[in-house]
């Protein structure tokens, strides 16, 4: 299944349910904290955790993600291609190569 697919079954689901009245661009970036929240849960006391738990935390903090995609009208694949770009521009490898300094300290 590919991305589109995917999220043409995320909108048949939602829809069937009548749950698109309640995702307002405000509703899921909500949700995807809540959601994100939860995931961060699996490492809350170590950094070991319930792989299985884990993988269905953050298929709901994409979901929530995708949807909200979908809600603004952007395409996401697009949208992190673009942010890729941007990125590179802040961070050049040859100044941010091993280090973790935010890119205005490089």
């Amino acid at each position: 299944m590919d991305l589109a697919q995917t999220q043409a079954r995320i909108r048949e689901f939602m829809s069937a349910r009548d749950w698109n009245q309640f995702h307002s661009a405000e509703n899921l970036a909500k949700s995807i904290s809540i959601e994100a929240g939860e995931l961060l849960e699996s490492f809350q006391w170590n950094s070991e955790f319930d792989r299985e738990s884990t993988k269905f935390e953050l298929a709901d903090v994409l979901t929530y993600c995708l949807l909200l995609a979908d809600k603004l009208d952007v395409d996401p694949l697009n949208i992190v291609e673009e942010k890729l770009d941007i990125t590179e521009q802040k961070y050049p490898v040859e100044k941010s190569r091993g280090t973790s300094k935010k890119y205005d300290q490089l």
